[in-house]
């Protein structure tokens, strides 16, 4: 039975480096995977949002990579800014409290390609990147794919999707054919699942079964107004709760843009995690909203993966997501680590519906409110 780092068979400073983290149990998906991946076996992994997956792939391929040796050893691919960035600062964290001297470098599309270049000559153990520009250095002979052992696609489902599988295959076929190759995601469809499996050798499925549960620290409201209202009750409500740090979701990537010059024309601190937005900005917006500089990021579901920002006071829905599963991920970047967090949905009267459904689904309470001279009340019928 396996409870904790220790029973992994886990190098002694790497569970000290989680120690430092506040990281003492392994979670179930780092149970299921560690083993596997320590036997370099190929693994498909799915588990849901939060649950673990970047140390169930790093702390392998830490154990496994020879920092003796200055040569590209492991491949990460990620589909957006932000997670390359986050799965690096990961590694680099885990380098310094373990005193493990593994080298991590970012590599993505819309950079300046030169410094990319100036950091390759270091030969870093691990790249962590787009799959585009990874590529692209490949074919220019400036990755040595050859010497790679382990290739991490994280989000699976969605770089393994029509618009993304062509570029991952050519950079798994550019490494050696004994390289292991590893898949994780939320959420994990048959034609992902079966494309994976065509990739792979002999892969191990592991499916964590989604807990789901709300957490109990979250309050959850709602209020009801027209379509064209939305951006007037967000800033009455921002006005109102002036939250420390928030999230904003809407349905769809292109509409992020404009939501973000909307609320930035009231002189709201707001960025939008937009594709078009150079990496220098959207780190520097990153870190702004880390230390407070920024109040809110606009968001799609998409957008945000992989995100995890310590002190999310409040999450507000522009819209409501389908599955009932997606409002809980939501809700679940606030009430973090035993603080207190409040989810608030702003739905015109045919989204109810989703409200009751989520009610209904998840088994909680959702208050209806209205706002007046800037104060949240109760509506009573």
């Amino acid at each position: 039975m396996i409870n904790t780092f220790e029973d992994l068979k886990l190098n002694s400073n790497l569970i000290t480096a989680l120690k430092k983290e506040g990281i003492t149990r392994p979670t179930d998906i780092q149970i299921e995977t560690i083993p596997l991946a320590l036997e370099n076996k190929d693994v498909i992994g799915q588990s849901e949002t939060g649950s673990g997956k970047t140390l169930a792939y790093l702390l392998p391929m830490f154990e496994k990579i020879d920092h003796s040796k200055r040569e590209n050893q492991g491949i990460i691919l990620a589909p957006t800014h932000e997670l390359v960035m986050q799965i690096d600062k990961e590694i680099k964290l885990l380098s310094e409290n373990s005193k493990i001297p593994i080298t991590s470098t970012t590599i993505i599309g819309e950079v300046n390609i030169k410094r990319q270049l100036e950091k390759l000559k270091e030969k870093p153990h691990i790249i962590v990147g787009s799959p585009g520009r990874v590529l692209e250095l490949i074919k220019k002979k400036k990755i040595s794919a050859h010497s790679v052992k382990t290739i991490v696609i994280d989000e699976g489902d969605k770089l393994l999707d029509e618009n993304n599988i062509s570029p991952i295959k050519d950079i798994i076929k550019s490494t050696m054919k004994d390289r292991q190759l590893m898949v994780f995601s939320a959420t994990i469809k048959e034609r992902t699942l079966n494309i994976s499996k065509d990739i792979m050798k002999d892969a191990e499925f592991i499916k964590i079964k989604d807990k789901s549960i709300v957490n109990p620290n979250i309050k959850h409201m709602y209020l009801v107004t027209e379509r064209r209202d939305k951006i007037e009750v967000l800033r009455k409500l921002i006005a109102s709760t002036k939250p420390k740090r928030a999230i904003v979701f809407i349905n769809r990537s292109d509409e992020i843009q404009i939501t973000t010059a909307k609320l930035q024309y009231h002189h709201i601190k707001a960025f939008g995690l937009y594709g078009s937005a150079s990496k220098e900005e959207r780190k520097k917006s990153m870190d702004d909203f880390r230390n407070g500089k920024i109040q809110l990021l606009i968001a799609s579901d998409i957008a945000a993966r992989g995100l995890d920002v310590k002190g999310i006071t409040h999450i507000f829905n522009l819209d409501l997501p389908e599955n009932p599963k997606d409002y809980v991920h939501r809700a679940g970047r606030t009430g973090r680590a035993g603080n207190l967090g409040t989810s608030i949905s702003i739905v015109t009267k045919e989204e109810i519906a989703l409200i009751r459904k989520y009610k209904k689904e998840l088994n909680i309470d959702i208050e209806e409110k209205c706002i007046y001279k800037g104060q949240l009340f109760d509506v009573t019928y």
